[in-house]
């Protein structure tokens, strides 16, 4: 079942039992955009890259919106040859996001298991996420155990890379 809107997306959330609270705001497409509306609740304020290699493995990174991270550093970390940016088209076919909203919630929708989930190590240590609702005009809080199970959920396994990038 593909999950295309915030709205499905939040009842899928209800129907689970997942607890999050919802933050509408102004379109943000950087990190340093949702910084000045971030709601100022403890959480990790999450950067989440699509990336693929040159053999078309698709990945999601997430990590802090504080780190710079080195593509070519980063690839080497998982292994990744030429490790780049992935297509709109794919981000679309694979997660059905737009650029700008990547969240790992969209992992909902790949339901072939098509992207690898790698996840900061330093970052997991935290309690809460903010995380999009499959868009970037909204912000969503989560429990760690919560974004957990919605990951599980997917299928997707939870890679763990130290990002000290």
């Amino acid at each position: 079942m593909m999950i295309s809107t915030e709205d499905e997306l939040l009842r899928y959330l209800d129907r689970l039992g997942i607890d999050y609270q919802r933050f509408e705001h102004p379109p943000v497409f950087t990190c340093e955009q949702a910084d000045l509306v971030r709601p100022g609740l403890p959480g990790v304020s999450t950067k989440n890259l699509f990336l693929r290699d040159k053999q078309k493995r698709f990945y999601l990174v997430m990590t802090a919106c504080e780190k710079k991270l080195d593509l070519k550093k980063l690839g080497q970390a998982l292994g990744a040859a030429k490790l780049h940016f992935g297509s709109e088209e794919s981000l679309m076919e694979l997660l059905h996001l737009t650029p700008g909203s990547v969240t790992v919630l969209g992992l909902v929708n790949d339901i072939q298991h098509r992207v690898e989930l790698w996840i900061d190590q330093e970052i997991w240590q935290e309690n809460d996420f903010l995380c999009h609702p499959l868009v970037n005009t909204a912000t969503l809080v989560l429990p760690k155990a919560d974004l957990i199970r919605i990951i599980e959920l997917s299928g997707h396994p939870l890679h763990f890379i130290r990002l000290e990038i």
